[in-house]
């Protein structure tokens, strides 16, 4: 099996080249740019499984370099930075990153994030035999393609967001806490679970045009959590 590929932009070469010994050590192949241009260069033309991608960049930060590459594809991004402030990590999440690590961390638990990220990408590829289709009303879920569509039209959703929409379509009528949405994540462990959650749930309504004073699909009950409130027909793809 070929190893997966992973994209690394950072401007600190030293860091750059210190993963790149250790990722290989788990059997990735590892790409590294210390320049946005070239890390953007290698994302177009070495299609990568995913990328991990510093904030503080030269010319171009990270966010901006995550604006783009998501304009152009769903590829998992974990975004790092050296700062930790839960703003920070909001303007990640609502650029489309996947996971968000703060400096300085661990490179194991890199690893695991990547690990995590990763299975939940693949889960659904990997088994066709059981591929199934989540659908309510106009929306639909196909698990084994990991693909949203309304209204007969494809709608991007990150790793992250199909994830909850997912565990939120198949615990229809059910009211999921915070907690219990970030415990399902795999390995996804942000400090401010309330916020996190909320802005993520907040997006996956903007994509699915949910108004959430009168909500078609995600209802909140506050001080709760979430709960997907129309019906949900499976069928196998």
């Amino acid at each position: 099996m070929p190893r997966k590929k992973i994209l690394v932009i950072d401007d600190d070469q030293e860091l750059n080249s210190l993963l790149t010994r250790y990722l290989s050590k788990f059997e990735f192949e590892v790409l590294s740019a210390c320049h946005p241009t070239a890390g953007l260069e290698l994302f177009r033309t070495e299609n990568p499984s995913l990328i991990v991608l510093d904030v503080m960049l030269p010319g171009k930060n990270g966010y901006e370099v995550c604006k783009e590459i998501r304009a152009e594809a769903k590829v998992p991004i974990i975004m790092l930075t050296a700062r930790g402030d839960l703003s920070d990590r909001i303007v990640g999440l609502e650029l489309g990153a996947d996971d968000y690590l703060s400096k300085p961390y661990e490179p194991r638990e890199l690893v695991a994030r990547i690990q995590s990220v990763l299975r939940r990408t693949e889960d659904y590829a990997q088994s066709p035999s059981l591929a199934k289709i989540l659908r309510s009303q106009d929306l639909m879920l196909n698990l084994n393609q990991a693909s949203v569509t309304l209204s007969g039209e494809a709608v991007e959703f990150t790793t992250t967001e199909f994830e909850i929409l997912k565990l939120l379509m198949e615990n229809k009528g059910v009211t999921l806490s915070r907690e219990q949405i970030l415990e399902r994540l795999r390995g996804v462990e942000w400090d401010n679970i309330d916020r996190t959650i909320d802005v993520l749930v907040s997006r996956i309504r903007h994509k699915l045009k949910d108004d959430p004073k009168h909500p078609k699909y995600l209802k909140t009950f506050w001080g709760t959590g979430y709960r997907f409130v129309a019906e949900v027909q499976h069928e196998t793809a």
